[in-house]
């Protein structure tokens, strides 16, 4: 619940959550030290005892995650199946730890596997690749070196983990009591995984759709890409959309997400992305056709002097919107000494 929240507003959340843990799914809130606040993990009180996601790997998320099984009779040792949704450090973090301590299995998207299992390489890669995003994209060197050091203080949240499951896209993950649908959601990351229980209409969507903010599309290596990869810039916010439209189409009573409180309108809240992302989309186009700018400085206008631990993310959120001016053709992109600048067909 959120300090929001009005009296009604609550009310509506408890019995939305009651829903749920009738359909025997419950919501652990994790702290994080991250702004986005309490991460969502999900335990499934089945055979076998499943938790989807593990918060981030520290002291207090994991003392309050053995407190909040506690009191539903369960401890750490008794989980069986540890799902993995994607590949931020929030929801994985604690995976190494409780799968040692109870010996559960692993699972997770195939193409996620590697990314897990090599951790600290996997993000040294990812650091190189957003520290060429940010120089190219016209962020002082001096920011960069900053973010990166940002960076290598937050990898501790995270930590190398093992999959023993390997998960495709489409197949089904069976429980005694239900069958949970595997789906490739890809755009806020390039893992984004959901998980949709069939028989009750219940969608598990960690950071694919959340209430109160919108999913950011975070620019990512691809999966499974060479530790050299130059290939095109990842269109992650085009990606996000498709995965949207293929959300939306679904027919859900309760979508149970990653952050916040449940979501019970699931069309209505995608309607309004869509409708954010097109209002952003235009207002970057009116500032590109004033000038040509590099998207530094298009997050300049739209944001002002942001903090630099939001520099990567203001830069992916720009470049999403202008990838979709690109695809329309009202926006070329020129580089010069390495630097882009995005100007009005």
């Amino acid at each position: 619940m959120s300090a929001e929240d009005g009296p009604g507003e609550a009310d509506d959340e408890l019995e939305t959550l009651a829903l749920a843990e009738q359909a025997g799914i419950i919501r652990l809130a994790i702290p994080t030290p991250f702004q986005v606040g309490r991460v969502n993990a999900y335990l499934i009180e089945d055979s076998p005892l499943t938790l989807v996601d593990s918060g981030p790997n520290s002291a207090k998320a994991l003392d309050e995650l053995e407190q909040a099984l506690g009191a539903r009779g369960h401890a750490v040792e008794d989980i069986e199946l540890l799902v993995i949704s994607h590949q931020h450090m929030d929801h994985f973090g604690l995976a190494s730890i409780l799968a040692r301590r109870s010996g559960a299995e692993v699972a997770a998207l195939e193409g996620l596997a590697p990314f897990l299992a090599g951790y600290g390489e996997q993000t040294d890669l990812e650091d190189v690749f957003a520290e060429q995003m940010m120089l190219r994209h016209g962020i002082p060197p001096e920011i960069v070196t900053a973010l990166r050091a940002v960076s290598a203080g937050f990898r501790a949240w995270g930590s190398q983990v093992e999959v023993s499951r390997l998960l495709a896209d489409g197949s089904q993950l069976q429980l005694r009591d239900r069958t949970l649908r595997v789906l490739h959601r890809p755009g806020h990351s390039p893992s984004d995984t959901v998980f949709f229980d069939e028989s009750r209409s219940i969608l598990l969507s960690a950071d694919h759709l959340i209430a109160h903010i919108s999913s950011n599309p975070l620019l990512a290596r691809p999966l499974g890409a060479g530790a050299t990869y130059d290939g095109p810039r990842p269109q992650a916010l085009i990606a996000y959309l498709a995965s949207l439209e293929q959300t939306r189409a679904m027919d859900l009573s309760l979508v149970l997400p990653g952050h916040g409180k449940p979501i019970t309108d699931h069309v209505a809240l995608i309607d309004e992305r869509f409708r954010l992302h097109r209002r952003r989309a235009e207002k970057i186009q009116r500032l590109i056709a004033a000038r040509p700018r590099t998207a530094h400085e298009i997050a300049q206008q739209l944001w002002g002097n942001v903090a630099v631990t939001q520099a990567y993310l203001t830069l992916s959120e720009v470049l999403g919107h202008v990838d979709l001016l690109l695809e329309e053709g009202v926006v070329v992109e020129h580089a010069q000494d390495g630097v882009v600048r995005f100007a009005s067909a």
